[in-house]
């Protein structure tokens, strides 16, 4: 079987305009409705949406590499390079820590050239302890031709499916030169365009022992955030692909068994886009509510236990909030959860729901802004 990177004519890559005229027509109106709606509003209301869409930016594009990351502390982790306060803030590990900065690094940065050694940085902080999902790697470098034939997989462990063979590892010093100076010339194709074709282009070279699909969407991201012109995120794209991630896989796969004509790929890509911006609404209606929330509640002095539970609830929060769970989430006796939950009842925070008796629980009260 010949791959894409395997044909003489790699990497002509070419597309039929008149395919994708229209759908990126309509990205383009939708990126513009979102980001002339967001310059319209506060700067926490802007910071909060920036933050959510990057957490689950961080959080998803793991996921789709069947690791699975702690969302507070990945939030906490990009609140606290953003320099944002925030209630409830927990320790991050070095694992979140290194994602994070590859993803801040890719989409703030936007601007600056895309180098070896940066992709070779972000390999590093991926990886802090220089243990990928098969075990030791080597990191910050090109992988080796000792290493064996690098195999695109998806999957859990004992249950991979291959999708692909990258290039031998020979060829990598000369593949990723003329990837970067693609990158890094200037731009003669639509901006999206370009983020498409960089993510293939990447991930069909693979040039790293692991962490090759997570790097891809990071270029990937720092192309849209060049589309855009905004080192802030209001959309997730990673977090669209983990939810499209079966047909992500096959559209990989079909496109890498198929010729340099690639506009399959980049018809499934933008539309991808189109639906990351979509779901962009409900983050920001989440986001609004959020921050009516606070409104009303910096009227009155809450302790630490409150703002973290307050931040549970409008977070990731799962099932009713009794007395007991706010005891063991705050960490603290049952007496003081439910003389915190009066005064949230009383401040208007909180409202007791409908059952009684054992099954008294709480909801928080939407405060429109």
């Amino acid at each position: 079987m010949r791959y894409i990177h395997e044909r003489p004519d790699w990497p002509d890559f070419r597309w039929d305009l008149s395919v994708l005229a229209e759908p990126l027509a309509s990205v383009r109106y939708r990126q513009g409705l979102l980001l002339g709606r967001m310059s319209t509003l506060g700067f926490y209301v802007r910071s909060e949406a920036g933050l959510a869409a990057m957490t689950t930016d961080v959080v998803k594009s793991s996921a789709i590499e069947g690791e699975r990351l702690d969302v507070a502390q990945v939030r906490s982790s990009l609140a606290r390079r953003l320099g944002l306060e925030m209630a409830g803030m927990v320790p991050s590990g070095r694992n979140v820590d290194g994602v994070v900065e590859m993803m801040l690094d890719a989409t703030q940065h936007y601007d600056e050239p895309l180098t070896v050694d940066r992709l070779c940085g972000w390999h590093s902080s991926l990886f802090p302890a220089g243990y990928g999902v098969s075990g030791r790697i080597v990191t910050g470098k090109w992988r080796k031709a000792e290493s064996g034939p690098m195999q695109v997989v998806s999957g859990y462990v004992g249950r991979e499916k291959v999708h692909f063979e990258a290039p031998a590892a020979e060829r990598l010093d000369f593949e990723m030169r003329r990837f970067l100076e693609w990158f890094n010339a200037p731009l003669s194709i639509d901006p999206i365009l370009r983020a498409g074709v960089a993510h293939l282009w990447f991930v069909t070279i693979h040039p790293f022992e692991d962490g090759n699909g997570r790097i891809a969407r990071a270029i990937a991201d720092c192309a849209l955030a060049s589309a855009d012109g905004c080192r802030q995120r209001f959309y997730s794209m990673s977090g669209q692909i983990e939810h499209e991630r079966k047909e992500y896989y096959s559209i990989l796969e079909r496109t890498q068994k198929g010729g340099l004509d690639i506009t399959h790929w980049l018809s499934w890509f933008v539309g991808c886009l189109g639906r990351a911006l979509e779901a962009s609404d409900g983050m920001i209606a989440s986001v609004l509510v959020k921050a009516g929330v606070w409104r009303h509640a910096g009227q009155y002095v809450l302790n630490g236990r409150q703002r973290t539970i307050i931040n549970r609830l409008l977070d990731d929060f799962k099932g009713n909030l009794t007395s007991g769970k706010y005891a063991k989430l705050a960490k603290c006796s049952q007496d003081t959860a439910l003389r915190d939950i009066k005064q949230l009842l009383e401040y208007g925070i909180l409202e007791q729901g409908d059952a009684g008796g054992r099954s008294t629980h709480y909801v928080l009260l939407k405060h429109k802004l």
